[in-house]
């Protein structure tokens, strides 16, 4: 990397998988690289720089031309009492940035982000960003992030269902939200706050999407329109509602941790009105 503010796939790749990026052409990373919009990306990062956590995250949204529409803030709990924010996530990428500024802000930066592994590697915001593995078994290091965060009194983001939102029939939906937040927020003491984040990608990912499953591909090939979409959103308006806190004392035995992520999650998408 070039200071804090650049990333390279190469680099990345060399990280993270070794072995693949010994094999691979390097015609193919720099098709890569373009493919995600690695240049725009070190844009956005070199208009940032010197700027960490949540300003950050503030400065992107006001270069993005970002409009943010809040509802139910009479909702959100006092900076004393800790919770986990769970949301849905329509855009895979911009949606996150938007919360951790909003919720930022309001908390005076007392946040942390549950974010991909990889997105680890954006050094000025390793401050709000809690890493975590999406195909495999936790690192110790990161394994001890997430409960010192846990612990700790910063309001924590999550998207429970690790993966952006589909369109299947029409509907924009998440895949299923996984038990963990629920599980954390009973150990933590924790209440928590349902996000429904009112957004979405473009046609084009969506028929990628479902193409992809049609013809049998495991491989989620149109997670690397992320950055574009990304970057096609500049200028957009979003609203995001904040539901009421739910006590973490709800999550009892009543029901298994996963039936109790569905029951959030249903929450959520009845735009918690």
């Amino acid at each position: 990397m070039e200071g804090n503010f650049h990333i390279d796939v190469a680099e990345i790749l060399q990280s993270k998988a070794p072995k693949l990026y010994r094999k691979i052409p390097k015609w193919t990373i720099k098709l890569f690289a373009k493919l995600i919009c690695q240049d725009l990306i070190n844009q956005t990062l070199k208009q940032n720089e010197g700027l960490t956590g949540v300003p950050f995250m503030e400065n992107t949204l006001r270069n993005f031309r970002i409009t943010m529409h809040l509802k139910g803030t009479e909702n959100l709990p006092g900076k004393h009492r800790r919770c986990i924010f769970a949301s849905n996530h329509p855009l895979g990428g911009l949606d996150g940035i938007c919360l951790s500024a909003v919720l930022g802000k309001h908390y005076q930066g007392q946040i942390r982000y549950l974010v991909n592994d990889i997105l680890y590697f954006l050094e000025p915001l390793k401050d709000i960003f809690i890493p975590i593995n999406k195909h495999g078994a936790q690192a110790k290091g990161a394994v001890a992030l997430l409960n010192e965060a846990l612990a700790s009194d910063n309001q924590i983001i999550t998207f429970p269902s690790g993966l952006c939102s589909r369109k299947t029939k029409g509907v924009i939906h998440d895949s299923e939200w996984k038990k963990m937040f629920i599980a954390k927020a009973v150990e933590y003491q924790r209440d928590v706050v349902p996000v429904y984040f009112e957004a979405k990608n473009s046609n084009f990912f969506y028929r990628l999407a479902n193409f992809r499953k049609q013809i049998g591909l495991k491989i989620n090939i149109e997670m690397l329109l992320l950055p574009r979409e990304m970057f096609k959103a500049r200028g957009s308006s979003f609203t995001v509602h904040f539901g009421q806190p739910i006590p973490w004392q709800t999550f009892d035995d009543s029901k298994t941790p996963s039936q109790w992520a569905k029951e959030v999650e249903k929450q959520v998408y009845h735009r918690i009105e």
